[in-house]
């Protein structure tokens, strides 16, 4: 089996230094410390940035979909891993699957501890990579997943849950892929992408998030909207609902055509336009607010801004959002 893995940096490939932690390693040596690697695949490496995920802006992140999107049409390649920094690897992984959408399967992985910390968890976390990449293309499996911890997350439903613990990553409304051991990879449910995709590659749209909850004021909104906002993204709580501060400036901008996406701070659950009110979900849905489901805040930011680039009309925009499955 041949796997390219693509180096971008993060805490798998970084090292101490007088002014913090910073990526130094390069793909190869993140290869040389799981000699393991050579009984499952072979591996052809590519280092495609050298940054903590933190920094990632939106033209890498592009370029890291180039560069899968071309592996995905080589026929030669059985699968691709990601190496990333854990900060930002689910918003990387949603991106991928909803631009790409490969049919070759893709892991991003990464670590919490650094290599030249005590037992760092990257070696690991890369083999749990490309054992889980041997089984799926056995499945003749496509999609993009995250492999962590010896589990296996769809793009759709992971996200970082801790800062630091190796178990960083769970699966929202829904529990793993499959989960990797010394016996073998167990699949739990079919391994594909679990997102509609959209035909735009580009963030360059200026969307904001903003999150609410007691006492907050519409001023971000204004301020939002005052920076020429494309689209405005608001976290609200519970069910989607927000401060009669904020649903004020909520509907200041559908007046003048920002659209605006509404998701839940809650870590599970679908957003639903339920409560009135000033600032209850149905109002906001009455004045024209999008409802993205179980999308979480930055998974509505990303499809929010390809949306944007993809269509022209209000109606297709609010579309992307009527059936995220």
């Amino acid at each position: 089996m041949n796997v390219t893995l693509l180096s971008t940096g993060g805490t798998i490939a970084s090292t101490d230094a007088a002014n913090g932690a910073r990526p130094t390693e390069t793909g190869t040596q993140l290869l040389e410390a799981v000699p393991e690697l050579e009984a499952y695949a072979t591996l052809t490496v590519e280092d495609v940035a050298q940054i903590p995920s933190y920094e990632l802006d939106g033209s890498t992140l592009e370029t890291i979909g180039e560069r899968v999107r071309a592996l995905d049409a080589d026929p030669a390649v059985d699968a691709v891993v990601v190496t990333h920094g854990t900060d930002t690897m689910e918003e990387t992984a949603y991106y991928l699957d909803v631009t790409v959408q490969p049919d070759t399967p893709v892991f991003l992985t990464g670590a919490q501890r650094r290599p030249d910390e005590v037992s760092p968890d990257g070696p690991s976390n890369t083999l749990t990579a490309v054992r889980a990449a041997t089984a799926f293309v056995e499945r003749d499996a496509g999609g993009t997943f995250v492999a962590f911890d010896e589990k296996i997350h769809s793009a759709r439903s992971v996200t970082k849950v801790h800062t630091s613990a190796l178990e960083a990553f769970r699966s929202r409304n829904a529990g793993p892929v499959a989960t990797v051991d010394r016996s073998g990879v167990s699949i739990h449910r079919p391994p594909k992408s679990e997102t509609r995709p959209i035909e735009a590659t580009s963030l360059a749209a200026t969307v904001f998030t903003i999150k609410s909850g007691g006492a907050v004021s519409g001023e971000l909104v204004a301020a939002a909207l005052e920076h020429d906002a494309d689209g405005l993204v608001i976290e609200g709580t519970g069910l989607g609902n927000v401060t009669a501060g904020i649903a004020e400036r909520v509907r200041d901008a559908i007046d003048v055509g920002v659209p605006v996406v509404v998701t839940s701070r809650c870590l599970e659950g679908r957003v639903a336009p339920v409560y009135g009110g000033e600032g209850g979900g149905e109002r906001l849905r009455e004045c024209g607010a999008i409802f993205a489901g179980d999308l979480s805040a930055p998974q509505a930011r990303h499809r929010l801004a390809l949306a944007l680039e993809a269509f022209d009309d209000a109606d297709a925009i609010r579309d992307a959002f009527a059936s995220t499955d």
